[in-house]
């Protein structure tokens, strides 16, 4: 064996390493993830509240896909339009149901108005820096830019997607968590309504993305209803770290409103301005955003 194929062998037997030493993390993770989950339903009426909601938007994220099953492809320019109308939802639902109770929170505290312009400011920076940490750390696919990640080489596309997908609905589970936790009841099922309404054209567009790119109908459907299942978890798991202290709370609605953010400027309106339909891309953003404030505003 000459140098090169030694040398080779040796990256290759390195990359397995790697590669199980993740997936063994994984592991442990999730069975930490689940762990923290059933602690928290234990007498939390607001994690029990946020699991529902959380149900509630990934059951919204299924039915987005259905129509999959049935219809032609659809349009480029009508996955761009869903994409927009996804981003205007979240970016008003960090807004008005996230950074706004997350400021007055501080504020009904004692804190100054520094004091919570910092405070939540920072939470907000903390949040976008994680979801920058997992999406260079974790291997994931993106439907239009590609593969990104740590190994992304060695997993299977629809590994990749899933990951991508998972990392996209990570904050919204997290948000309808804390914002059980934070609000009152009213605002958070507006903030829980809201995610869910702009899950089912997600939905619909994940598993037709899925399609186009070379999935089955079935494995596309499958993997879209699979991607809501991290919201009820996520929701759990917010509910349940604010629920221990109110002072966590504001820390917790700016975190989940910077990883909000940052979903939206870094995954969802790129692709939805990659195609060429920026005008159809920025109508649905703003058809989003108004309707989430609307729904805000009127059940708050």
């Amino acid at each position: 064996m000459n140098d090169s194929s030694a040398c080779a062998a040796r990256a290759t037997q390195r990359m397995r390493l790697r590669t199980r030493i993740g997936l063994a993390i994984s592991i442990l993770g999730l069975w930490a993830l689940c762990a923290l989950v059933w602690n928290g339903l234990q007498n939390n009426p607001a994690a029990r509240g946020a699991l529902l909601a959380g149900g509630v938007a990934a059951l919204a994220t299924a039915l987005g896909t259905l129509p999959v099953l049935l219809a032609q492809r659809p349009s480029e320019r009508l996955q761009d339009t869903l994409f927009g109308f996804g981003a205007g939802v979240m970016l008003a639902a960090c807004a008005f149901s996230l950074v706004i109770p997350g400021l007055d929170a501080v504020r009904q505290a004692g804190g100054s108005a520094w004091a919570a312009s910092g405070s939540v400011g920072t939470a907000i920076l903390l949040g976008g820096l994680v979801l920058l940490a997992l999406d260079k750390l974790l291997p994931h696919e993106h439907f239009i830019k590609g593969r990104e990640g740590a190994s992304a080489q060695q997993l299977r596309r629809t590994w990749l997607f899933v990951i991508a997908i998972a990392l996209h609905n990570i904050p919204e589970g997290l948000a309808i968590g804390v914002g059980y936790a934070g609000n009152e009841g009213l605002r958070a099922n507006a903030l829980a309504i809201g995610i869910a309404i702009q899950d089912v054209p997600e939905g619909f567009v994940v598993a037709a993305a899925l399609l186009a790119a070379g999935y089955g109908r079935i494995l596309a459907v499958a993997i879209g209803m699979a991607s809501g299942l991290v919201e009820p978890m996520g929701a759990v798991v917010g509910a349940s770290i604010v629920g221990h202290s109110a002072m966590l709370l504001p820390w917790g609605l700016g975190f989940a409103a910077g990883a909000m953010l940052f979903v939206i400027s870094h995954e969802i309106i790129p692709e939805s301005h990659r195609k060429g339909h920026e005008v159809f891309a920025t109508a649905g953003l703003m058809l989003g955003f108004v309707m989430m404030m609307v729904l805000d505003t009127a059940l708050a």
